[in-house]
Formats: C-alpha cells, sequence, structure tokens
C-alpha cells in the first residue's frame, strides 16, 4: 500500500482461501478498494487456471476474478502447510472461504479454535445452502442454486422448459452479500473489538432478488409463471423486433404509455378500449404487443433507441457481448479496466462497479501466477527471515521439497 493510496480498505488485510467464483469476486471488491487481499492456493494452483478461454496460456477466467491480490502457494494437507496458514489467520482481518461447510474443521479450524487463533478475525463462508440444515454439506455450483431457488423455473418462454440465466447470478449475487457481510461486521469489529462468522447462501441470495414473489405466494396464492421477456404486471413490457435485431421496451405507466404512443406516431391507441387503462393493457399484451411490433420492425436499433429516447421512454437494444464491449456509454464511464498482465499482456476486464467520489476503487493489479507473491507476504504479513522460510519450505509448507519426489 503507497502513502498515497487512500482507497477505503488500505490496511485491511484479506486471506481469500476460495475457488472459482463468488468467493474469488468477493475478495477481487476488497481488494479494488484497498484491502491487501492475499489469495491462497493449494500446489496445483486453483481450477480455474486451466479453463479456457486462454491468453497465452493464461485463463481469462481465473485473470477477471483474481485482479487486485497477491498470490501464494499452501500445501494445505501438511502439518506445516496449516501452521503457516495459522500465522496468517493471526495477522488477517478478513478470510474468505467457500469450502463445503466443515472443511475448515476438519483441516484443524473450527470456529472456537480460529476465535482462540485471533479474536478480531472475520470469516466469511460461502456455500450452496448455508453452513447449517440438511442440505449443508451437498455440493452445489450457480446452476444448482438458479434450480433450487426458483430462478430457473422463472426463466425462459412459458411453453419451453424452463433455463438458466446466461451468466453466474448466483455467485456474483453471493459475492454482493458477502462483501456487504465483511463490511458490516469491520463495522461491529470497530466498535467491540472482536470478529464474528459472515454466513452467506447462493440459494438464500437469490431468494433475496425474488422477494415479491414471496408474499405474492404465501400471503395471495399466486403462483409466479414464466413469461418469457415480458412482464405480468405491466404491458407494453417485451421484446420487439427491430429491423437489424431486437429491442426491449417498458412502457408500463399511463405516462409512458402516452410517450410511446406518440413516438409511434400512434396516438389513436391510447384511445383503443383494449389499452385504455393499465389493466387492460396487461389483459390485451399480445395485442398491443402486435401492434408495437409492427412499428418497430420498419427501424434498427439505433433508430429506435434514438426515438423512444426522445419520447423518454425506457428502452434498449439487445446487445451482444462484442456490441457491450463497444458501448459508447460504458466507454464514456471509464468501466472497462485495462491492466497488464506479466504473461497474458494487456488485457481488459470489467472494472468496479461501485463508483466513490473522494476514494474511488482501482483495478490496476493483475491477477498472480501461482505461487507469485509466497515469500513476499510471508516476509510482510510475518517478518519471517530467509531463514525462517527456508525452513518452512523444508518441512513441506509449500509442497514436497526434491528429496521427496
Amino acid at each position: 500500500m503507497s502513502a498515497q493510496d487512500m482507497r477505503p480498505l488500505c490496511g485491511v488485510k484479506v486471506l481469500d482461501l476460495s475457488r472459482f467464483v463468488a468467493g474469488p469476486h468477493a475478495a477481487l471488491m476488497m481488494g479494488d478498494m484497498g484491502a491487501d487481499v492475499v489469495k491462497v492456493e493449494g500446489l496445483g494452483g486453483e481450477p480455474s487456471r486451466r479453463l479456457a478461454p486462454l491468453i497465452h496460456g493464461e485463463s481469462t477466467y481465473f485473470m477477471a476474478l483474481n485482479r487486485s491480490k497477491r498470490g501464494m502457494v499452501l500445501d494445505l494437507r501438511s502439518p506445516a502447510g496449516r501452521e503457516v496458514l495459522r500465522a496468517l489467520m493471526q495477522k488477517a482481518d478478513i478470510l474468505v472461504e467457500n469450502f463445503r461447510p466443515g472443511t475448515l474443521a476438519e483441516m484443524g479450524f473450527p470456529a472456537e479454535e480460529i476465535e482462540k487463533i485471533n479474536e478480531r478475525l472475520i470469516v466469511v463462508s460461502i456455500s450452496g445452502f448455508g453452513q447449517s440444515g440438511p442440505y449443508a454439506s451437498r455440493g452445489c455450483f450457480d446452476s444448482v442454486a438458479q434450480a433450487m431457488s426458483g430462478l430457473t423455473a422463472l426463466t425462459g418462454m412459458p411453453d419451453a422448459p424452463p433455463v438458466r440465466a446466461g451468466f453466474y447470478v448466483g455467485d456474483y449475487g453471493a459475492a454482493l452479500h458477502a462483501t456487504i457481510g465483511a463490511l458490516l461486521a469491520l463495522t461491529v469489529r470497530a466498535r467491540t473489538g472482536k470478529g464474528q462468522n459472515v454466513d452467506v447462501s447462493l440459494v438464500e441470495s437469490l431468494l433475496s432478488m425474488t422477494t415479491t414473489f414471496i408474499p405474492g405466494y404465501l400471503g395471495a396464492g399466486v403462483v409466479p409463471e414464466r413469461d418469457g421477456n415480458g412482464n405480468s404486471h405491466a404491458a407494453p413490457a417485451d421484446l420487439f423486433e427491430a429491423s437489424d435485431g431486437h429491442v426491449q421496451i417498458a412502457a408500463s405507466t399511463d405516462g409512458l404509455f402516452h410517450s410511446l404512443a406518440q413516438a409511434m406516431g400512434r396516438p389513436e391507441l391510447e384511445a383503443d378500449p383494449r389499452f385504455a387503462s393499465h389493466s387492460l393493457r396487461v389483459a390485451n399484451a399480445k395485442a398491443l404487443n402486435a401492434e408495437v411490433n409492427a412499428w418497430t420492425r420498419q427501424h434498427s436499433k439505433r433508430e429506435l433507441g434514438e426515438m423512444l429516447s426522445a419520447h423518454e421512454v425506457p428502452a434498449g437494444p439487445i446487445l451482444t457481448i462484442p456490441e457491450v464491449v463497444q458501448d459508447e456509454q460504458l466507454r464514456h464511464r471509464g468501466f472497462f479496466a485495462e491492466i497488464d498482465h506479466p504473461v497474458a499482456g494487456s488485457v481488459e476486464f470489467a472494472g468496479p462497479v461501485v463508483r466513490l467520489s473522494r476514494t474511488p476503487a482501482r483495478a490496476a493489479q493483475p491477477a498472480p501466477l501461482l505461487g507469485q507473491h509466497t515469500e513476499e507476504v510471508l516476509r510482510e504479513w510475518l517478518g519471517a527471515s530467509a531463514q525462517e522460510i527456508g525452513e518452512m519450505r523444508s518441512r513441506g509448507a509449500f509442497g514436497p521439497t526434491k528429496s521427496e519426489l
């Protein structure tokens, strides 16, 4: 941390023991905000290091989720490796892990032992179903969490099988909640001097995004169903054809429907008895969509965007990833962070989302090479000398020695 670095989490030490998406993304956000994040990997490295696509042999998947971190290797199956982890825990402020519940305890670090090691340590545990309950020990990836949260059942066209979302929404949702939980625990620790456990579930993180459905069913008995790109509560609010693709239009209030009719040059639609009120527009959404589609098909996505924007109607083109990365709004905002990687070269990533006016986040450090900072971290965090690091190595803390191979 430089003397000039005033990012919000400067001075906070984070141990990242997690893998794949949810835990690494949570630790990444802390790193962007200035925390000293140390990613601890096993001897072969995190499995995601081998996931395509690759740039000069380096996984873009791994690089995208592990920037703003330093990296070290520990053999946590060996007593010497666990001893080093124990020493790092004594110095850390936050530990992030997404093992199956109980794994830390099996390694010799149950909650009560961690509290003895460092009562100020905040342990952020991310799992599929939470740290307790009949499903706690089950394996869970994002697609399973989507299935068991109800998201998959609600995604897709009404007359087709359910589908999962196109990206890891459960993992990223859990990462956000985990980061919020860590920050809340830091705030409490500032008052009490005590750390605590933060328990975040992928399934519950997804369910938090369906808050309107829960009382709708439990209180009113309404079972939500798939409605494709439409909205069972509003119309017109759907996907419409353009001459060169599709656009999403959301003109669900009386005022927005008036604006849409003006943009279409069809003011008479407001007087049509099928569309004269919000409830009638929802009831006759199919007929209304046909009217809108007849208009949108005559124009390109750009033309529709300009006309609808001029009338203040919320709308947007359906963009592919190649189109997204060239989007003028995102480019104007400087959303994409260009980072130089020692092997992959200059690569652009999605940058920090939270923008603070006085202490902004910064994505400046590339994902570490395997074990790149092991000795550096041991020197800085533990004050270990070259001799002490050599002794750790000889005892197998970083894997078998040459004589053992």
